[in-house]
C-alpha cells in the first residue's frame, strides 16, 4: 500500500479505537432510554454532526493554534501521544478514562433535553473528547491539502458507523452480548495505547533533532 493509504487507515483505527462505537451505543442506549424512536435519531444525528465540526475546526487550524499558543509539533505530540496512551491504558484495564468519559454530574446535568444530550455528554467529549482531537491534530499536523483531508474523510466515516451504531445500539448489545462489548473495548485500548505510544517516539525524536 501507498504513504496515502497507509495514512487514511491509521488515521481511521485511531479514531475508532478512541471513539469506540460498539461500546458507546450501550451508552448511548442508557442516556436516551426514555426517548421515542424519532428522538433518539435526531439526538444521534446531532451528536455526530456537533463532533465533526468540532474535530474539523481542530483540524484544519491546528497549525493556527500551534502558532497562537507558540506550540511545537514535537510537543504537542509528546503530549497528545501521553494522553491517548492513558485512554487506552485506561481501556484496557476495562476503566472509564475521566479524560474521555463525562461525570455522573455531568450526565445529570445533560439530562434535561434532547438538545442538551446531543451537545454534552455525547457530542462532547463522549465523541470529540481531547483524545479524538489530539488524534485529528496530531495526524493532521503538517497542514497540507492532502493529509487534512483524509482526517476528514475518515472521521466522517467514523461519524456515520457511530450514528448507525447508535440507531442500532440495542440490537448491537443483544446480538454480540456485554462479555463481547468489553473484549472489543479492550482490543481497542491496546490499540489505542501503541498509537499513543507511536506518537510519544515521534514527539521525542522531532525534539531531539530540533
Amino acid at each position: 500500500m501507498d504513504n496515502t493509504t497507509v495514512h487514511f487507515l491509521t488515521v481511521f483505527m485511531a479514531f475508532f479505537a478512541i471513539m469506540n462505537p460498539v461500546a458507546n451505543s450501550s451508552l448511548f442506549i442508557g442516556l436516551t432510554d426514555d426517548f421515542d424512536n424519532r428522538t433518539r435519531r435526531l439526538i444521534a444525528l446531532r451528536s455526530v454532526i456537533v463532533a465533526f465540526l468540532i474535530v474539523a475546526l481542530f483540524a484544519i487550524g491546528g497549525r493556527q493554534i500551534f502558532t497562537m499558543f507558540g506550540i511545537t509539533l514535537p510537543a504537542f505530540r509528546i503530549a497528545g501521544g501521553i494522553m491517548i496512551a492513558l485512554i487506552g491504558y485506561h481501556m484496557l484495564q476495562g476503566e472509564h478514562s475521566s479524560i474521555h468519559t463525562p461525570s455522573s454530574s455531568d450526565n445529570e446535568k445533560s439530562v434535561d433535553s434532547s438538545v442538551d444530550i446531543s451537545i454534552t455528554p455525547l457530542g462532547i467529549p463522549i465523541l470529540a473528547g481531547p483524545g479524538t482531537i489530539a488524534t485529528a491534530m496530531n495526524f493532521a499536523a503538517q497542514s497540507t491539502v492532502g493529509e487534512i483531508s483524509r482526517v476528514l474523510i475518515a472521521f466522517a466515516a467514523m461519524c456515520c458507523l457511530t450514528f448507525i451504531a447508535f440507531i442500532g445500539g440495542q440490537w448491537l448489545a443483544l446480538y454480540l452480548g456485554q462479555n463481547a462489548i468489553k473484549v472489543i473495548s479492550r482490543l481497542m485500548g491496546l490499540i489505542l495505547a501503541v498509537i499513543g505510544v507511536q506518537m510519544l517516539i515521534e514527539g521525542i525524536r522531532g525534539a531531539i533533532a530540533g
